[in-house]
Order: structure tokens, then C-alpha cells, then sequence
């Protein structure tokens, strides 16, 4: 068989009832084009691969797992990159699809490269550690809204679609696990760039029980900070807001 590496954070579903749901929520958005992260020990590649009509790529950085899956899955040969998927270029160059049981070690790299990708993709459907897939579908108001968040919502519509309990997995993380799904928005909201949006976001974030004007002095000058809407907490403000506040930055707020 093969041996599970804790370094790899590696926790292979096992529970078929799970692996159909995830099927089943990725093929409620058509896709001829799809990549699978982290197939792992194949719960879920045996059946992407009778997909009909779908062209499958595979990204997996254990050797053996690649070894193993190839062995069991001939099918998969030509289609299954021996890679780290955080260095891997884009997979197609056209639109395309993303699945994974993701590695929770790595879980906001892989939406930041989502967010990367957004130009390409159509959507994602995957498992992370449920904080984490809570705090990236997160809204306004809520503890868990923050960063991630934000800087996620900005590009994508965000859908939890339910939980996965650690009895299903081999072996059973400490943790429970959740599946969301992304689909990019048709109009990202505007703001003066992206750098001065992430800088805004982390910089509002940052110290999230002071108030704008407080946590956000290095950004603004005195007299913008002066309008009533600083008063209100990061918590408070939509993607929107934080994009329409973009624009009354410091021309250089890192100076």
C-alpha cells in the first residue's frame, strides 16, 4: 500500500458517502477541463476519471502516492504531475475546474493561487480545515470575518457547502473538516490596485477591535481619516467598502 507523511499534513478520505457529495457538487457547474490537488491515495480520482468527456490533470509532490496511483490507476498515466502544486505553472490555457482533499498545512496558499488563477477558472470545489473553510465564506459582522476572508470574496463567491467529520478520513485529523466551493464573480469590485487592496485589508485587520481611524492612521491622511465612516470597526465593511476605500488612500502609503 503506502505510508501516510505527517509533514505533508496527509489525511486520505475514506467515507464514500463524502467522496460522492464532492462529486456530485463539482458537477453542478459543467467543465471540460479539471484539475485534481493532492489525490493522495485516489478516494476521489477514481471517479473523476469516468468522467465523460472531461480531460483530468493530477497534481501530487509524494512520490510513492505518485507511484502507487499510477499502479492502481493506469489511466492516469500522461495525466499525473509529480509536483509541489504551489509552484506548478497554471495547468490549461483555457477555463478550467479545481478539486482537492487539500493538505490543510498549506490551506491559504491554496486560495491565494485560486485567487491567481480567477482569470482561468470556473470553480473550485474543496476540503480545508474548518476554520479555515468558514473564515474564507465568512460575511460581514461575523468573528470569524477577516483577512482571508476579504481578500478571497474579493474575486470569488464563496458557498460552504457542509462539513466532513474526522471519522472519515484515514487517519482522522484533530480537527473538522469543510467543503466549500468558489465561482468567480463576474465583476470583482473596483479599487485602486490589488497591493494597495491587500495592504488596506491586512493593514484594517490588523488590530481589528480599534476603530478604522485608529487602525488605519499609517494609510490616511488626518483629514480623510476625519469622516464619520472611520468610526466603525474592519468587521463592519463589506469587499465593496473596502475597495471604494482604496481609492482615498495615501498616493504612496508606504512612504
Amino acid at each position: 500500500m503506502y505510508t501516510l507523511k505527517k509533514s505533508l499534513g496527509q489525511h486520505f478520505l475514506r467515507d464514500e458517502n463524502i467522496v460522492r457529495k464532492i462529486i456530485g457538487a463539482l458537477q453542478e457547474h459543467s467543465f471540460t477541463q479539471l484539475l485534481e490537488v493532492g489525490p493522495g491515495g485516489g478516494a476521489l480520482t477514481r471517479h473523476l476519471l469516468s468522467l465523460p468527456g472531461v480531460d483530468l490533470k493530477a497534481v501530487e509532490l509524494d512520490k510513492e502516492k505518485v507511484a502507487y496511483l499510477l499502479e492502481h490507476y493506469p489511466a492516469l498515466e500522461g495525466r499525473l504531475l509529480q509536483q509541489d502544486f504551489l509552484k506548478m505553472d497554471i495547468p490549461f490555457s483555457t477555463p478550467f475546474t479545481v478539486v482537492g482533499n487539500f493538505p490543510y498545512n498549506i490551506s491559504s496558499q491554496i486560495l491565494f493561487t485560486m485567487v491567481d488563477w480567477c482569470v482561468q477558472l470556473q470553480s473550485m470545489v474543496g476540503m480545508f480545515q474548518k476554520e479555515v473553510a468558514q473564515r474564507a465564506a465568512a460575511k460581514p459582522g461575523s468573528k470569524t470575518y477577516g483577512v482571508l476572508s476579504v481578500l478571497i470574496q474579493a474575486f470569488f463567491t464563496v458557498e460552504y457547502l457542509f462539513d466532513v467529520a474526522p471519522g472519515c478520513f484515514d487517519p482522522p485529523p484533530k480537527v473538522m473538516s469543510g467543503v466549500i466551493r468558489l465561482i468567480p464573480r463576474e465583476q470583482p469590485p473596483a479599487m485602486r490596485s490589488a497591493a494597495d487592496f491587500t495592504l488596506l485589508v491586512k493593514t484594517a485587520f490588523g488590530q481589528r477591535r480599534k476603530t478604522l481611524r485608529n487602525a488605519l492612521k499609517p494609510l490616511f491622511d488626518a483629514q480623510v481619516l476625519a469622516d464619520p465612516f472611520f468610526d466603525q470597526r474592519a468587521e463592519r465593511l463589506h469587499v465593496e467598502d473596502f475597495g471604494a476605500l482604496s481609492f482615498r488612500m495615501r498616493t504612496n502609503p508606504n512612504a
